[in-house]
């Protein structure tokens, strides 16, 4: 992408943020995750094993996705949840890559991709928003 293309806006600005907004706003890790789909490898994250209550957001744009409250130890090694901190939070879009299909997990407010979601979660949903940590911020409360 040029750098004069626009790419999905954050919810405070009227403006989209340039793709080289977002390589100066984030970590070349938090880059490559958030904004072009990659992954972080399981148990390296800050978060996969944080126990602490508080809100995880968007590292992006900073909207509030998940709860402590919905965190669970799925044993996956990524941060996991049975459910967003409110179902607008999030969007899911078909994922086609890597030879498989599977539901890819965005922010609704900035488009920063999160993760994934499965069904073999825990009750009462059932599912599994298993999240790179790099692509959330976390506050404690």
């Amino acid at each position: 992408m040029k750098e004069d293309e626009k790419t999905l806006a954050e919810p405070s600005t009227s403006e989209s943020p340039t793709d080289s907004y977002w390589k100066e706003k984030l970590t070349p890790e938090q880059y490559e995750i958030c904004r072009c789909g990659g992954t972080e490898r399981a148990f390296t994250g800050k978060y996969w094993d944080l126990k602490t209550p508080g809100i995880y957001s968007c590292a992006c744009c900073q909207a509030p996705l998940f709860s402590s409250s919905e965190k669970y130890d799925s044993g996956s090694g990524w941060p996991s949840y049975w459910q967003p901190i409110n179902k607008e939070a999030v969007i899911e879009k078909v994922d086609n890559t890597h030879g498989m299909v599977r539901t890819e997990v965005l922010c609704a407010a900035c488009h920063s991709h999160l993760g994934h979601v499965f069904n073999d979660g825990p009750q009462p949903t059932g599912l599994r928003f298993c999240i790179n940590s790099a692509s959330l911020d976390f506050k404690e409360c």
